[in-house]
């Protein structure tokens, strides 16, 4: 999706309406979704394959360029349809957001369309050879039951690993995978629970059931102030958040999933991936924006943190 931002002062009331009258000064273009998720891959010294559905249109002209001229990622796999591409645009004026306008179609893909993105995706796998799998879903229809299932087993059958950052609509429908990610609120949605994001040992309770019921081999939860949880077969364990002056904490989730992705490729064990996954989470949030993680302040933190334990 495209993260569009309109910059502009204002210093008068519409007289149609009481509403503030934006002066455009500046527009600027930018990756959203898993566009971002993948702009942390190549910050972090690896090569992202993307593979989506965006639209037939003049926003998925723009999102082309960003891809490919801007940050240099192959779109070979991204395929247009007969479909709005998604874009969020938000009117700014001193630093302050005015308005947020967005553009998409939400609907599930097709069939049709949706065997016709998984055989792109099983191609990108035999083509690419690629070390894991991430399933970034924002509940925009790309990513329908079908896929997940197929895309799923095809993974198993070349022993790559699945990692899946999980919104709402298709929650239950992830299973089988090496790590599933989603924030607190998210989790509790998803299962139906109702615990506070404070009562950890609840949280375990509760992730320790899910993450059997889907035979998920990994479950990590993400709780902002608190940290992150990490349960699997053998243990679990809450890591703390690190204490930061938070400016933004948007992008937040793409870095961690970026992250621990590229740890469980490289072979790192969980609990250290997990921490670095953490720290590399708050350091972007200490950034104004939705900005990729910078490599060389995580290793640094990294050798600071681990070199205190």
């Amino acid at each position: 999706m495209i993260d569009a931002y309109n910059f502009g002062t204002v210093d008068r009331v519409s007289p149609e309406a009481p509403v503030p009258v934006l002066n455009l000064s500046e527009k600027d273009y930018r990756l959203g979704g898993a566009g971002n998720v993948a702009k942390n891959i190549k910050a972090l010294g690896a090569t992202p394959i993307m593979c989506s559905v965006i639209g037939n249109d003049e926003n998925a002209i723009i999102l082309r360029s960003l891809l490919t001229k801007k940050n240099k990622i192959a779109d070979k796999y991204v395929i247009n349809a007969e479909r709005i591409t998604t874009s969020k645009t938000r009117m700014i004026s001193n630093g302050q957001q005015l308005l947020r306008l967005d553009s998409e179609d939400a609907t599930p893909l097709t069939e049709n369309l949706s065997r016709k993105f998984i055989q792109v995706i099983k191609d990108a796998i035999d083509n690419e050879k690629p070390d894991a799998i991430i399933f970034e879903d924002y509940d925009k229809g790309v990513i329908t039951p079908l896929l997940i299932h197929e895309i799923t087993w095809y993974a198993h059958e070349n022993s790559i690993p699945t990692t899946v950052d999980p919104k709402h609509r298709n929650f239950t429908d992830y299973k089988d995978v090496t790590l599933f990610k989603p924030n607190f609120k998210e989790f509790l949605l998803g299962t139906g629970g109702q615990i506070a994001k404070s009562d950890i040992n609840q949280t375990i309770k509760l992730a320790k059931a899910y993450r059997e019921e889907k035979n998920i081999e990994n479950l990590l939860i993400t709780l902002s102030e608190y940290g992150v949880l990490i349960v699997n077969e053998k243990s679990d364990f809450h890591i703390p958040a690190e204490k930061r002056d938070i400016s933004d904490v948007s992008g937040a989730g793409d870095t961690v999933i970026s992250t621990i992705t590229l740890c469980l490729a490289s072979e790192i064990p969980i609990n250290i991936a997990t921490q670095i996954a953490n720290i590399a989470g708050g350091l972007v949030c200490e950034k104004i924006g939705v900005v990729p993680i910078d490599k060389q302040q995580l290793l640094i933190e990294c050798e600071q943190i681990f070199g205190k334990r």
